[in-house]
Formats: C-alpha cells, sequence, structure tokens
C-alpha cells in the first residue's frame, strides 16, 4: 500500500473505484455519525490547501466543535470531493492500521465493531466497498437492535416488578384507606352528634341574644330620652345662669360708676345740644331779640340763592373739605369701615400694614378734628385675638367670630343717641343705607383717602 500522507497526494490504486459503483440506500444513522466522527478527528492534520473551502472555517476547532458544527458540510465533501476523501482515507490509514488494511482487501475481521468497519470502508472506497458498508450497516442494525431488545427485555422485567410492587402498595393502601374510612365514618357519625347538639345550644343562644338586643335598645332609647331631657335642662339652666351673670355684671358696672347706660346717652345727647346750640349761636350770630332798628329803615334788599343755586355751590361728595365740616359739629363721632377703606386706598399691602396705615392716618385726623373716632375691622374669620396697640384718639374694634364688621358698625350707630352727629364711612351700598335709616351720615371711602392724602 502506498504512503499517501505528503502533501497532494493522489488516490492510490486501491483507491480507484468504478464510477458505477455506489449505495442504493442511504446510511446508516450510526455508520454516518462515525464517518463524520472519524473525519472530523483527522481534519486537523491537513493543510488550509488541501480542505474545501467549505470545511476551512473548521479547520481550528476541537473535533468535538467540528463534528457538533460542520457534520453536514464534511459528509457533503466526503461524497463529493474524491481529493479529500483521499487524504482523509491515507489519514484514517495511520491511524487504524491493519483493520484498514483488511478492509481494503474486502475480508475485516469478524471481531470488528462493524461501525467502524462500514465507515472505513466508506472513505477508504475498496472494490465492493458498498456491499461491506451495507452488510456492515445492517450488521450494526442487528446488533443495535438485539442491544434495544436486550435493553427492553431489561426494562419490561424492571416494569414488571414495579408494577408488582405498587400492585401490592396499592393492595396495602387500599386496606389502609378502607380502615381508615370506616374509623372516618364513625367519627363522622360522632361529630353529626355533637353538631346537631352545638346548633341546638346556637340556636338557644341566638334566641337569648335576640332577646338581650331588645332590652339593651330599649335601654338606650329610654338613656336616650333621659339624656336629651337632661341636656335640654341643662341648657336652659346655663342660659338662666348667664343671664343672672350678665344682670349681676351689669348691676354691679352701674353701681361702680354711679350711672345707667342710659343716663350716659342722655348727658352725651345733652352736652351735643348744647354744644351745636353754642355753635348755631356763634355761626348765625342770632342777635337777642327778634327785631332791630334798623329793620325799620326802607331800603333795596338784596336778592335771596334759590335752591338750584344752593345746590351747585355744595361741596363734591369725594372733597375732602366736606369731612372736615361733618367733623366740625358738636360731639361727631366718626365710624370707619376699616377694611372697606384700606382695599380700597391699598391694596398690594399685607392686611398687618394696611391695618397700621390707616390708623396712622385715623390717629392725625382725630388730633386735628377732636372728633371720637373709632375703626372696624372684621374678625369673623380670626383663630386668635390680633396683638396691635392702637394709636392715641382712635378706637379699635375687631367683630366677634361669626359676625361681620357690617353688622357691628350698624350696632355702634344704633348704640348711639337719637341727634348725635355719627359719619360712617364705607363704599358699602348696605352699610351706608343701613346706617342712614338708623340716622347716620355715609360717606365714600375715597373721601377719607382724599382727606387722609391731604394731610
Amino acid at each position: 500500500m502506498e504512503d499517501t500522507t505528503g502533501d497532494g497526494a493522489e488516490p492510490s490504486a486501491g483507491d480507484e473505484q468504478p464510477a458505477a459503483e455506489g449505495l442504493d440506500r442511504p446510511l446508516a444513522e450510526r455508520v454516518r455519525r462515525r464517518v463524520v466522527a472519524l473525519t472530523g478527528e483527522v481534519l486537523g492534520g491537513l493543510r488550509p490547501a488541501e480542505l474545501p473551502a467549505a470545511l476551512r472555517p473548521y479547520a481550528r476547532f476541537t473535533p468535538q466543535r467540528r463534528t457538533k458544527f460542520g457534520a453536514n458540510a464534511m459528509a457533503a465533501s466526503l461524497e463529493s470531493d474524491a481529493a479529500f476523501r483521499s487524504r482523509i482515507a491515507a489519514r484514517l490509514r495511520e491511524r487504524f492500521g491493519e483493520l484498514a488494511d483488511s478492509v481494503e482487501q474486502g475480508t475485516p475481521p469478524p471481531a470488528a465493531d462493524p461501525v467502524d468497519v462500514a465507515a472505513l470502508a466508506y472513505v477508504l472506497r475498496p472494490a465492493g466497498w458498498s456491499k461491506l458498508v451495507t452488510a456492515a450497516g445492517e450488521e450494526a442494525q442487528r446488533a443495535q437492535a438485539e442491544h434495544e431488545e436486550d435493553r427492553t427485555q431489561r426494562e419490561l422485567v424492571r416494569l414488571r416488578e414495579e408494577l408488582e410492587q405498587a400492585r401490592t402498595a396499592a393492595r396495602a393502601a387500599t386496606e389502609r384507606q378502607r380502615t381508615e374510612v370506616e374509623a372516618a365514618r364513625k367519627e363522622t357519625e360522632a361529630v353529626r352528634r355533637k353538631l346537631r347538639s352545638a346548633q341546638s345550644d346556637v340556636k338557644r343562644g341566638e334566641a337569648a341574644v335576640r332577646k338581650l338586643r331588645e332590652e339593651l335598645e330599649a335601654a338606650r332609647e329610654s338613656a336616650a330620652g333621659e339624656q336629651a331631657a337632661a341636656e335640654s335642662e341643662a341648657r336652659r339652666l346655663r342660659a338662666r345662669l348667664a343671664e343672672a351673670e350678665s344682670a349681676l355684671e351689669s348691676g354691679r358696672r352701674a353701681a361702680r360708676e354711679g350711672r345707667s347706660v342710659e343716663d350716659m346717652r342722655v348727658r352725651l345727647l345733652l352736652d351735643t345740644v348744647l354744644d351745636a346750640a353754642r355753635g348755631l349761636r356763634r355761626e348765625l350770630a342770632l342777635p337777642p331779640v327778634e327785631s332791630r332798628p334798623a329793620e325799620t329803615v326802607d331800603a333795596v334788599e338784596p336778592g335771596r340763592l334759590s335752591p338750584k343755586e344752593v345746590s351747585a355751590r355744595a361741596l363734591a361728595a369725594t372733597d375732602p373739605a366736606l369731612l372736615d365740616q361733618l367733623l366740625e359739629l358738636p360731639q361727631a363721632h366718626l365710624v370707619v369701615d376699616g377694611y372697606n377703606v384700606t382695599k380700597s386706598g391699598y391694596p398690594s399691602l399685607p392686611l398687618e400694614k394696611q391695618r397700621l396705615r390707616l390708623l396712622g392716618g385715623l390717629a392725625g385726623l382725630a388730633a386735628q378734628s377732636g372728633a371720637e373716632v373709632t375703626c372696624v375691622f372684621d374678625g369673623a374669620e380670626l383663630l386668635a385675638p390680633v396683638l396691635l396697640a392702637p394709636p392715641r384718639g382712635v378706637r379699635v374694634l375687631f367683630s366677634k367670630p361669626g359676625e361681620t364688621a357690617d353688622e357691628l358698625i350698624r350696632r355702634l350707630v344704633r348704640a348711639e343717641p337719637p341727634g348725635r352727629p355719627v359719619v360712617v364711612v364705607s363704599s358699602d351700598r348696605e352699610v351706608a343705607d343701613g346706617c342712614a335709616a338708623a340716622g347716620a351720615r355715609p360717606v365714600a371711602s375715597a373721601l377719607l383717602l382724599n382727606r387722609l392724602q391731604r394731610s
């Protein structure tokens, strides 16, 4: 046999086959896997130039990876590329030696693995190789079938043993379950008897609970009625107590001051009338008698002003001089709707600065006019009293919770005696109308703002 391991070796005489010889059926799967595995093992010994282009990417792989990823490419190259097959045959001759020689001679040893014999015959292609491949493949299939039959028999025996064990276990489990079922049946009967007894007890208990609930509901209704009556009586007694305490406090205050509220109102009205009389006397320069000697002299008297001419000479509603004239009245009382004025004059300032600016201006106005000045702010939504030091000559009041500044202003006006000049500064039409109905003189907030700007 020639040495074909050199570079570019040509197929030996033993490799030349008739063109018509071939397989009439596909290779057995075991034979095909053995052919591919042998090719993958010896493929690394060839140079890249000796490999078909399809197998060159697998030359750097390990034999296992060649077999895994290049199986189809190697099988196709062995079948179609005679030169490549001859190079693989040369490597297999070196590896298998005597077995390869015996396969080429057509007399493989009877003890040889039929799969190896078929794989070598397929690659070496000696005369009559297709018969060797077919016979070895059939032998391999027969051995595989015998192996499978033996394995099947062993598996059948094992399964029969397991089946018998399972049947024995099932019989034991059935007997055990029968015993357990009987015990469970007896226990169920006992439980049912106890359940019926318990249900009877529960029904009796539910009836007792319903009765107790009815008694409790009746007791609650009675207690609720008694509590409501007690609370109503308590409220009535508290109201009477508050009235008694208020009357007692009023009596004590009147005793301390030595006069009542009506006395104060009468005294204030009397001072107002006296001051007004003196002012009128000075202003009008009334003569002590009704007629004078000069009145008997015949002469031409000047014409009198008509009501239309008098109204034309009246001051405008926003003229600061109008407020000065009103405050010059005797015992005048100026009541100011604080936030109504500040939100008309300087609404962009915070409320605290609005109050301080307004009170500063009112302090100067009170000092100049000598009038009584009261400034009212809305305190209905305050959570606590505002900390404030009122300026000299200005009384500062906040409405109580639940009461608006408008209501407090109307109460202040109603508290004054009839006839005293009271000037209310507010642009709120409802406040102005209510104060006018009570005898006060309402003026717009713009009038006070103009007067304070002049100061």
